[in-house]
């Protein structure tokens, strides 16, 4: 009987095997908005998976998945997700949610974007104003969209002085100095409701179908770099375009409103 007892401790106290690890590279706007908070744990008591989050601009997640640093990327610049695919480092794009961009700056808009026709057209305001604009200037997806729009308006940043400040970081610290500064900035709808230091901010423009913002998922490919652990990749990608993931990510809100629509196919 003391045999049984101690075989049966023994059997209790043994650890339960640890969750296999994968690592993926997520923009900084998506770990920001909160929603990786709700989807990891869910992802890792359904499949196993512990996803390891390496939050960064979408410029450096690429590199880092041409490199073979993560197994996977969620990241949103089209263009640049297109060429990652075309050159192998990727296997393929799959689109997952979406939101938008909106542009922020204080109550007062003194460079009158409010009114203004579209995002092209706002941003030009704000230059013929010269009122402070901050850009994250890290190459990631939110600064790529940025860029497009100022060419789409005729303007060349190089040429931008004082009242135009690259700060080179994430989303939430690129808002923090826009808060400080009372200025303009662009955010991702996502990141701009889960911001705490709002300030005199608000969104001032919103609405344009130029500020559509798209988040897809892509597989590093592990023909070019094998130890990626595309079985488990593949896992994760059938989750994130699962029906559950579909309520988790139309479900999630802050104050009533939702931050991503679920479009995967």
């Amino acid at each position: 009987m003391k045999h049984l007892l101690g075989l049966l401790a023994l059997l209790v106290w043994v650890p339960m095997a640890s969750a296999e690890a994968l690592r993926m590279a997520v923009t900084t706007s998506f770990h920001n908005s909160g929603l990786s908070d709700v989807l990891l744990p869910e992802i890792a008591a359904d499949t196993g998976i512990e996803v390891q989050l390496l939050v960064v601009g979408t410029g450096q997640a690429l590199k880092l998945g041409r490199a073979g640093d993560v197994d996977a990327i969620l990241v949103h610049a089209r263009a640049a997700e297109e060429v990652f695919v075309e050159s192998g480092a990727g296997t393929h794009r799959r689109e997952i949610m979406y939101n938008d961009f909106v542009l922020l700056g204080p109550v007062a808009d003194p460079a009158g974007i409010g009114a203004a026709p579209d995002a092209a057209t706002a941003l030009s305001l704000i230059a013929e104003a010269q009122a402070s604009f901050i850009s994250r200037g890290d190459d990631s997806g939110t600064h790529n969209k940025e860029r497009a729009l100022w060419s789409a308006a005729g303007r060349d940043t190089a040429t931008f002085e004082g009242w135009y400040n690259a700060v080179g970081a994430g989303m939430g610290a690129a808002l923090n100095t826009a808060s400080g500064m009372d200025a303009y900035i662009m955010s991702d709808r996502a990141s701009w409701l889960n911001f705490g230091n709002k300030g005199g901010l608000t969104v001032l423009f919103e609405g344009d179908p130029e500020l559509f913002n798209q988040y897809a998922f892509l597989p590093v490919n592990a023909a070019r770099h094998p130890h990626v652990k595309a079985d488990l990749v593949a896992t994760l990608e059938g989750w994130l375009t699962s029906d559950k993931a579909a309520a988790l990510i139309n479900g999630y809100t802050i104050a009533g409103e939702a931050l991503f629509t679920f479009n995967a196919k």
